[in-house]
Parts: C-alpha cells; sequence; structure tokens
C-alpha cells in the first residue's frame, strides 16, 4: 500500500514538472532585438540651394539709326559674332545721292565765301580815300560773315550724310551671340524703333537669385569677411543644372544688393559664370549651391532613424542598461541619405536605426551593432524618407 502511494506521487510529479518548465519559459521573453549604429563624428560641409536664373551679361538690342529698306542680312541665325562683325546693310543708294547732293553745296558755299572774300578785300583800302561809304564797307563785311558761315554749315550737312550713309551698315558692337533677324530682306526699317535682331554676351553669364538676410550674415560670419570686402573674399559656388547634373564650372560672387527687400526679407546676389561652351543661356532657372557652414566634428544618422513630427526630429538611443531612451535632435541638413545632427546625439551613442516602430521609450531591448553605411543604404531602398539632393560625401545640404 505504501509502495503504490509513492508510485502515484513520483507520476504525478513527472507529469507536472513539464509544465511549469513551459510556464517560466513563456513568461520571461527574450528582449527585442534592434539594430543600432554607434554615433561617431565626421567632418563635413554644409551647403544651400537657392532657385536661380541665369542672365546674359549684356543684352544689346540692334537697331538701325537710319529708315531704308533692308537690302541684306550678313551673319546665320542664332551664330557667334565678333565685334565690329557685320550684321545688316540698308538700301545706300539713297544715302550716297544725299552725300553728293551735301558735297555740292559744300563746293558752292566755298566759291560764294571766296567771291565774297574777295571783294572785300578790293574795298576795304577804298574806305579811307572815301571812294566808298561805311555803309558799303559793313555789308561787304556781313556778306563774307555770312558765305563762312554757309561753308560751315554745308561741312556740317557733308558730314551728317557721310554718317547716314556709314549706318546703312550695322556691325555687332560686341561680342557674344546672335538672335534670330525679326526684318529680312527686303523689310522696311525705320530709324531707331524697329528691332532688327538682340546680341547677347554670355561668356561668362550671370546668376541671378535670392538670399535671405539672416543667411547672408551667417556666410558672412562664416568666411570672417567684411561686408565692403564679401564678395573678394566669398568662395567658388556650384550650380546644378535643371536635369540634377553639376555644372562643370564654378562661379564666383560678383554683386550683393546694398539694400533688403522689406517685402521678402531677402537680398538679390549675382555670380558671375565662365561659360565657354554655352552650356548656359539666358533666361533657364538652376540650382546655386552657396556654402554654410564647415563643420568638423558633424555626426551622421541614417534618415530611416529619425522620426519627424510636427517640425521636430527625434531618435531613439539604446544607454548603458540596454533601455531605449527618446531623443529630440537638432538636424537642419541631409547629407546622401543621413541628417547632419547638430544637437541631441554624442558621440559613442547606439541610435535605433531598424526596428523604431516596434520600440518605446523605457523598453529594454537586444541592440545589434551594423555598419552606419550599411543602415544609410537600407533607408535609401525603402526603409526610410527619400534622399537628398547631396551627391558629395563631404557636402550637405540644409532644407529650407
Amino acid at each position: 500500500m505504501q509502495v503504490a502511494i509513492v508510485l502515484a506521487a513520483c507520476a504525478v510529479a513527472m507529469l507536472t514538472l513539464p509544465a511549469c518548465s513551459d510556464k517560466e519559459a513563456k513568461g520571461a521573453p527574450p528582449p527585442l532585438s534592434v539594430s543600432v549604429i554607434k554615433a561617431v563624428t565626421t567632418p563635413v560641409s554644409v551647403y544651400e540651394e537657392y532657385v536661380a536664373q541665369t542672365e546674359a551679361t549684356n543684352a544689346v538690342e540692334i537697331r538701325a539709326r537710319v529708315s531704308g529698306v533692308l537690302e541684306r542680312q550678313a551673319f546665320v541665325d542664332g551664330s557667334r559674332v565678333a565685334k565690329g562683325e557685320l550684321l545688316f546693310v540698308i538700301d545706300q543708294q539713297p544715302f550716297i545721292a544725299a552725300l553728293a547732293q551735301a558735297k555740292a553745296t559744300l563746293a558752292q558755299a566755298r566759291a560764294n565765301y571766296a567771291n565774297s572774300h574777295q571783294i572785300l578785300e578790293r574795298i576795304r583800302p577804298l574806305l579811307a580815300d572815301e571812294a566808298i561809304s561805311q555803309q558799303d564797307l559793313d555789308t561787304a563785311v556781313a556778306r563774307e560773315a555770312a558765305d563762312a558761315a554757309s561753308v560751315e554749315a554745308a561741312r556740317a550737312q557733308v558730314t551728317t550724310a557721310e554718317l547716314n550713309l556709314a549706318y546703312t551698315t550695322i556691325r555687332a558692337p560686341v561680342d557674344g551671340i546672335i538672335s534670330k533677324a525679326l526684318i529680312k530682306p527686303g523689310g522696311l526699317v525705320n530709324a531707331s524703333t524697329t528691332l532688327l535682331t538682340t546680341l547677347y554676351t554670355i561668356d561668362p553669364i550671370y546668376v541671378n537669385f535670392a538670399l535671405s538676410e539672416l543667411k547672408l550674415l551667417e556666410l558672412e560670419r562664416q568666411l570672417k569677411a567684411k561686408p565692403s570686402d564679401f564678395k573678394n573674399r566669398a568662395p567658388q559656388f556650384r550650380m546644378k543644372l535643371a536635369d540634377g547634373s553639376d555644372y562643370p564650372l564654378a562661379g564666383r560672387l560678383d554683386f550683393v544688393d546694398a539694400a533688403v527687400d522689406p517685402k521678402s526679407g531677402t537680398v538679390q546676389a549675382r555670380l558671375s559664370v565662365p561659360n565657354p561652351n554655352r552650356l548656359l543661356r539666358p533666361g533657364l532657372f538652376i540650382r546655386v549651391i552657396v556654402p554654410a557652414f564647415e563643420q568638423l566634428e558633424a555626426i551622421r544618422v541614417p534618415q530611416s532613424a529619425v522620426q519627424e513630427l510636427q517640425g521636430r526630429r527625434a531618435v531613439f538611443v539604446v544607454d548603458a542598461e540596454g533601455k531605449v531612451v527618446y531623443r529630440e535632435v537638432v538636424a537642419k541638413s541631409r547629407l546622401e541619405n543621413d541628417w547632419v545632427v547638430e544637437g541631441g546625439v554624442n558621440a559613442g551613442d547606439q541610435v535605433i536605426v531598424e526596428g523604431i516602430n516596434k520600440v518605446r521609450p523605457g523598453m529594454t531591448v537586444k541592440p545589434v551593432l551594423v555598419a552606419a553605411g550599411d543602415a544609410s543604404a537600407k533607408g535609401a531602398n525603402g526603409s526610410g524618407p527619400p534622399s537628398g539632393p547631396a551627391k558629395s560625401a563631404a557636402k550637405a545640404t540644409t532644407t529650407q
């Protein structure tokens, strides 16, 4: 009897032991594994992008200075022309005839002056002998002066006729690219009113953009340049074309307006950009890359690790005890697939880059260290927000 009781107790113990083990295992689940990166400092150059528009250095409207029928167009529309190159020829025959008539008038005036001068020289001695009256002498003097004035007037008419004849040939006032001709041969040209074409000087070319007053002050402060010396001390600026490609040549700050627009709070700035291949044409919209500041010890965090809500940005950090900590960060600039964090994260912190939707502040997790480059690549492939416009690993772009 006692043996049976002992055997029954043993059987019950053997049946209940596995159940207790399973219960204990279910009551203590393992901590959640999350991917983290170790925050490290790295030097970056922060840039800002501004919408800009190109402008010709010089845009000259070609107009005729005399009226007439356009006889010849001497250039190809849209071609490059040099200073002094022939552009148009207006019918010259009326002006050649006018010049011949002016020269004939000048010859006649000179003959009349010679005659009156000779008469005056002959009668002047006669006044002493009282052979002529004083009135006759005064008349001769006045006649000579009038004929002399007629000579000068005729000479001026010849000069005017020569100028009008010269104006029938229209030449390029500067080097540049010429637009299409608006008047074709055979068309009537009116002096000073008819626009024949426009000549653009585009090497170098201007790039205009608006810079906020705050950004201008920051840029001046970073460059340690006085406002009067700002454009001489400023670095070269880069441009991006409409298709997102980089313009190969750098621009130089050429002009900063003296006054701030009170309506927009911006100041107009202008770059002078080399354009030897005529890649840039007047009126193009491009983006100017303006250097904002350089940070030698910046911390980069993948965009997939940053949460944005109502203009605030935050990350989850794993502390030394393995607990999740919520941190608000200051991040205004993006570098490729990363945010450049200016505050809120310190070097050595473990920032959660994957699994942030599953964690809560105070939760115990198991951090799994991954390379920062791998985390950024995952963000670019869809784990985080779309990447920013910057391409260089040493350049960041400030979000506007």
